[in-house]
This record gives C-alpha cells, sequence and structure tokens, in this order.
C-alpha cells in the first residue's frame, strides 16, 4: 500500500509537471519504474495504459481553459499514433538487458535536452502563420516511436519543435501536443498488449499513476498560465539525467573514482544551467516590465490639455475616418 501511495504522488507530481511543460510525464514515471527494478517493456507499456487515462482528462481541461488548437491536434496525432505503435512493437522485442540501457539512454538524452532547453532564454513573441503537414506528420511519427521506445519523449521532441516555430501561442502548443497524446497512449499500449500480452502490464502501478494523474490533470491545466516554465523544465532535465546516468554507468561496467566523478560533473552541469535558467527568467521579466512601462509611459509624456496629432493615414486617423464617415478627419 505504501508503494501504491508513493506511486500515486509520482503520477500527481509527474502530471503536474507535464500539464505546466508539456512534457515529461512518462520520462519521470518511467524513470522512476526503471530504478525500482521493473522491466523496460512493462515500465513503458504500464506508463502509456496509464497516460489514457491522464491524457484524456489533460485534454479535457485544456479545452476548457482554450489551450488546443484542433488543426495541429488532427495533423499530429494520427502520425504519432503510427510511430508509437512501431515503437512498441520494437521494445516488446528486445531482450531486457539490452533493452534497459537502450532505454536508460534515451531518457538521458531527452533529460539533457531539457536542461539545454530551458537553460536559454524561451521564444515566445514570434506568433503568427500556419503549422503545415509536412511538418508536423513527421513530427509526430518520430515523437511517437521515442515515445514508446523510451518510456516518454513525445512531449519531449513535439513540444519544443512547436515553440521554436513560433507560429503557435505556448500555451496552446502545451494543450495541443497534451491532448493528441491520448491517441498515441492508446496506440502505444495496443502495440505492447500484442507484443507482451496482459501480463506486460503492472495493473496495481498503472492504477496508482492513473489516480494521481487524474487528480493533477485539472490543476495542470491552470498552472501552464502561472508557473514559470524556465526553471521547472531545467529542474526536471537534472533529476531525468541523474537518475537515468546511474543505469548508463552500471552498464559501462564505471568503477573506482570514475563514477563519483561523472556524477559530480553531472550535478555541477545541473546546476550551471538551473543558473542560466534563472538568469533568463530574470532577464525576460525585466523586458517585459521595461515594456510595460514604456507602454504606459507614452501617453502620460503629452503636456497637460494637449491634444495629439496623429498623421493622417495613421491607424487612428483610418480609425476616426471610419466613426465619423467623413473624407477628412474631424
Amino acid at each position: 500500500m505504501r508503494k501504491l501511495l508513493v506511486l500515486a504522488l509520482v503520477g500527481l507530481v509527474a502530471q503536474l509537471i507535464d500539464g505546466s511543460l508539456g512534457m515529461a510525464y512518462g520520462l519521470t514515471s518511467s524513470t522512476l519504474l526503471l530504478v525500482a527494478g521493473v522491466a523496460p517493456a512493462a515500465a513503458s507499456a504500464s506508463v502509456h495504459l496509464a497516460e489514457i487515462g491522464t491524457t484524456l482528462a489533460a485534454g479535457v481541461a485544456h479545452w476548457r481553459f482554450g489551450n488546443v488548437d484542433w488543426r495541429v491536434v488532427s495533423r499530429i496525432a494520427l502520425p504519432g499514433a503510427i510511430g508509437a505503435f512501431a515503437g512498441a512493437t520494437v521494445l516488446s522485442s528486445i531482450s531486457t538487458e539490452s533493452a534497459a540501457p537502450w532505454m536508460a539512454g534515451i531518457l538521458f538524452t531527452l533529460g539533457a535536452y531539457l536542461l539545454v532547453r530551458f537553460a536559454r532564454p524561451l521564444r515566445t513573441d514570434r506568433v503568427g502563420g500556419r503549422l503545415r503537414g509536412r511538418f508536423l506528420s513527421p513530427l509526430g511519427l518520430v515523437a511517437g516511436f521515442v515515445d514508446a521506445t523510451g518510456g516518454g519523449g513525445w512531449g519531449p521532441v513535439a513540444t519544443p519543435a512547436l515553440l521554436v516555430s513560433g507560429r503557435l501561442e505556448p500555451r496552446k502548443v502545451i494543450g495541443s501536443v497534451d491532448t493528441a497524446e491520448f491517441v498515441v497512449a492508446g496506440a502505444a499500449s495496443i502495440g505492447f498488449l500484442i507484443g507482451l500480452g496482459t501480463e506486460g502490464f503492472l495493473l496495481p502501478t498503472v492504477a496508482a499513476l492513473l489516480v494521481g494523474g487524474l487528480i493533477a490533470a485539472p490543476l495542470a491545466a491552470w498552472l501552464v498560465r502561472i508557473v514559470p516554465a524556465q526553471l521547472l523544465g531545467a529542474a526536471v532535465g537534472g533529476v531525468i539525467v541523474l537518475t537515468n546516468a546511474r543505469t548508463l554507468i552500471r552498464s559501462a561496467e564505471l568503477d573506482g573514482p570514475v563514477r563519483p566523478a561523472l556524477y559530480a560533473l553531472l550535478a555541477a552541469g545541473w546546476l550551471a544551467a538551473l543558473a542560466l535558467a534563472v538568469r533568463a527568467l530574470r532577464r525576460t521579466r525585466r523586458a517585459r516590465a521595461t515594456a510595460a512601462e514604456a507602454a504606459t509611459a507614452g501617453p502620460a509624456a503629452e503636456p497637460a490639455g494637449a491634444c495629439p496629432v496623429a498623421p493622417v493615414g495613421s491607424p487612428a486617423v483610418s480609425a476616426d475616418l471610419a466613426a465619423t464617415g467623413t473624407s477628412t478627419p474631424r
């Protein structure tokens, strides 16, 4: 019972992270299950089965908060499902001894990517245009395959790619990716069911992760508006890197002073990424504050009683013409 309560708490925290970042539910949950000694295929299968419920709840919550672009969901979900089914089939056919370092390597790489990604300023000012299917379909295919073979990766692959494109609001990127993941998780679960059978799913673990995720889903959809993704992404990336480094170091049979030296190096990198994330967050907030002050100081700089005159052809004059119906401004 104690273990199930811990897993439920992990599911809750993982869903809070996923709903706020648009990634890391699978990474967080799969990493913990691997540390607990669960076979890689069983860990990924159980996480994806739990994700069917958590992503459904997350998708509904994001939809209610207006965070979903259904055009993006429709273009990315089906290719993601195909990639996830293929990835589940591949992972099911690999032995546990071979799959463990493979899965840890994928999770380590994705965790390092999170560190690098969130240590730099997040670009959120280029919103406009449309995302094309020739970009979304391959992205979904790759993200789905990595997600199933690594026990997580849909969000870390899809979310940054959509954010970098700059053609969708960050909250809609996160909401759309989380909503499409429902289809991806279902396809991966079918692939694992065919490859492993029902015994490949740890149903008590699935239930615990699902309960925690369902509790957190509505709160996560609200937190995406207020939680600083910069710090959260860097923190989660460091945890994933350090945890999966343990498996990789063991599989490489590195002993003696090399092991603590590697851990110290990774920890130093994590701290450096956190420091850079804090600095980037402060710079972003200062820039926003400066822009807000400039916007409010503009009208106040006019002399008292003055009547500002806008040049002919400006938006202000055009609005005045439209309001008066005359050919010249009054």
